[in-house]
Order: structure tokens, then C-alpha cells, then sequence
């Protein structure tokens, strides 16, 4: 069963973000309750904040799937553009030179930026190839051709803003104290905000024209087109949706971590792809649980094992749950097509 199946059946999203929100309350509750238990509730709490970035790029990993069938490389380099674009702006204006922006506008000229580099991206993979070829999505030319893009905007960055790591200017950092744990104002506005985002973007695909579009593009391409949807108007918006999601979760990165270096995308890129496989291909809403139960583990394996084995924790348990459920918690039993 798809998602929007599952939404159709009386599963609101409402109810499963009130449940999913309540339950994390509780285990927070409990955890406090019990001796030493405030270390690890903070463990929690932090892992959900984290979640919440990975939510917002599975997403867009999710739209690619869900509609055009192919895995797009390049989600992750708008994520990494984002954060390097917003430093060199902050450091030294435009164009990479005079005085420096404020934080603020340099991160949305980050964001427009890999808005901007995602729409290149369809211009000459998706859109090139149905010119040519009829149907781009059953190609793998696209996929190799993302790849391809990857390595070009990741390369451009290193030439023009070097390889360093890098420190965003952010100036403020604020905190909630509840108790003994604290709760970082930033990063709970960044989780609201992803899954605020995520609301509206289930929202259009079930209740807009441009929504009903995308799903019978998913469905079939040739059968959408000939019930008069323009498919080269709509594929466009898949990609500006994916640069505008990987750029606001980039910009919710910068905010939070303050950290910026031309391979901060990998890190992201690989979580987001095994929230999206963890939560089921396709499905949106599987890629907001799969998102977070990612963030609460990786924040957990760090604390009971250590940075080094993080990694493991988080690919066993996804190794795992590929063995035993496939589809993934929200997934239905056709991986491709058709899944929004």
C-alpha cells in the first residue's frame, strides 16, 4: 500500500505526527524518571533534532524516486551548495569579493543557488532526453548523468572556495532549558520547519492540479501525457522542489552546526538514502519516520559506542530491516513507480 493509500484508508497525517510527536514526549518522560536517564532523553532529543535534517533531503530523494524513477546524484551537492555558496557570501559578498553579506541573505542566496543548480540539472538530463529519446525515466543516462553533475559542482566549489573546512558566521545561539536537558531553540525551529515543509508538499501532491500532475507522471508518462498533462512543465517541478528542499535543510545545517566544507553533502547524502529505504521508497511520510528513527540512531550509537561505530549501528539496523521488511515501513510491494 502507497502512502497516499494509506492517507486515503483515515491514516491523517495529523494523527501520525500527533502520535509519532506524543510518543516521543513519552519515551523522553520515562527516560527522565529513570536513574541517569537525563543523559540519554537528551540523546533522544538531539537525535530528533538531527532527524529532522535528514527528513527534509529523504524527502527529496523521495520525489525523484516516486516520480521519475531514478536515483538523483546530485541531491546531495545541493545540500553541500547551500552551506559553501552561503560562506563564500558571508565572507565576501558578492560576487566572492568586496564585503562580506549578512548571514541571513547569504543563506538564501545558498538556497537559490541550488535551486538554481537542480533546474540546470533537469535541463540537460530529463529534459534533453525526452526530446531525444521519448521517455527520459527509462534511461539510465540520467542517473549517470547526475552523477556526472555531482562531480562538476563539487569540483567547481573546490576551485573556487578550496577544500577547508569551514566556520558559518552565525551569530546567535539560543536555549531552552527544561529541567536538566537543553533544548537548542535553532534546531527545534529547524525540525518545525522540516516538517512544516513536509506537511505542504503532502498537501500539494494530494489536493493541487500540479499534485494530481506529479502522481500520474508517476504512475505512467505516457499515459499522463495522453490525458493532457504537459509533462516538460511539470518535471521541472520535481527539481525545483528537490534544489528548494536540499536548500533549506542546508540552510537549517549551517544554522545549527555552523559547519561548512565541500563534502558535507556526503555525510547527509547517505543518511537521507537510508531514511528514504528504511521508511519505504516513495512513500513521504516514510521518509519523515525513517528520517528521525536515522537521527535517534546515529546520536544513540554515538553515546553507547562511540563515533566510530555510528556508522555501523546505522547500517546494520537498515541492513536489517531490508532483510526482513523490503518495502520499508510505509512502503508498498512495487519498488519504482507509482508510490505517491
Amino acid at each position: 500500500m502507497t502512502a497516499q493509500a494509506a492517507l486515503s484508508r483515515g491514516a491523517h497525517p495529523l494523527v501520525i505526527s500527533a502520535g509519532v510527536g506524543l510518543g516521543a514526549i513519552l519515551v523522553i518522560t520515562v527516560l527522565m524518571l529513570l536513574p541517569g536517564g537525563a543523559t540519554l532523553a537528551q540523546q533522544v532529543m538531539s537525535g530528533l533534532m538531527l532527524g529532522g535534517i535528514y527528513v527534509t533531503v529523504a524527502v527529496a530523494f523521495t520525489l525523484t524516486i516516486g516520480v521519475l524513477n531514478f536515483l538523483n546524484f546530485t541531491i546531495p551537492t545541493m545540500f553541500m551548495l547551500t552551506g559553501m555558496v552561503a560562506w563564500g557570501l558571508a565572507r565576501w559578498g558578492l560576487p566572492f569579493g568586496g564585503g562580506g553579506l549578512h548571514w541571513a541573505p547569504a543563506l538564501l542566496g545558498g538556497v537559490v543557488v541550488a535551486i538554481l543548480a537542480s533546474l540546470i540539472v533537469e535541463r540537460f538530463t530529463f529534459r534533453y532526453l525526452k526530446t531525444r529519446h521519448g521517455d527520459a525515466s527509462e534511461h539510465a543516462i540520467p542517473l549517470v548523468s547526475s552523477l556526472g553533475f555531482l562531480l562538476i559542482f563539487e569540483h567547481l566549489v573546490l576551485i573556487v572556495l578550496g577544500s577547508e573546512a569551514q566556520s558559518f558566521p552565525v551569530r546567535f545561539r539560543l536555549d531552552w532549558q527544561i529541567g536538566p536537558l537543553v533544548l537548542g531553540l535553532p534546531q527545534l525551529a529547524s525540525l518545525l520547519l522540516s516538517l512544516g515543509i513536509v506537511f505542504w508538499l503532502s498537501w500539494l501532491l494530494a489536493r493541487t492540479r500540479t499534485g494530481r500532475a506529479l502522481r500520474s507522471i508517476a504512475e505512467s508518462p505516457d499515459t499522463a501525457t495522453l490525458l493532457g498533462v504537459e509533462v516538460t512543465r511539470i518535471v521541472p517541478i520535481v527539481f525545483l522542489l528537490s534544489g528548494l528542499l536540499c536548500g533549506v535543510a542546508g540552510a537549517l545545517f549551517v544554522v545549527n552546526y555552523s559547519d561548512v566544507s565541500p563534502f558535507m553533502g556526503d555525510h547527509v547524502g547517505t543518511k537521507a538514502i537510508a531514511a528514504m529505504v528504511l521508511g519505504g521508497l516513495g512513500s513521504i511520510w516514510g521518509a519523515i519516520a525513517g528520517g528521525l528513527l536515522v537521527g535517534l540512531m546515529e546520536t544513540l550509537g554515538i553515546h553507547f559506542f562511540g563515533g566510530d561505530a555510528a556508522q555501523v549501528v546505522v547500517w546494520s539496523t537498515l541492513l536489517a530491516a531490508i532483510i526482513l521488511r523490503p518495502q520499508g515501513l510505509f512502503g508498498g510491494s512495487r519498488i519504482g513507480k507509482g508510490k505517491l
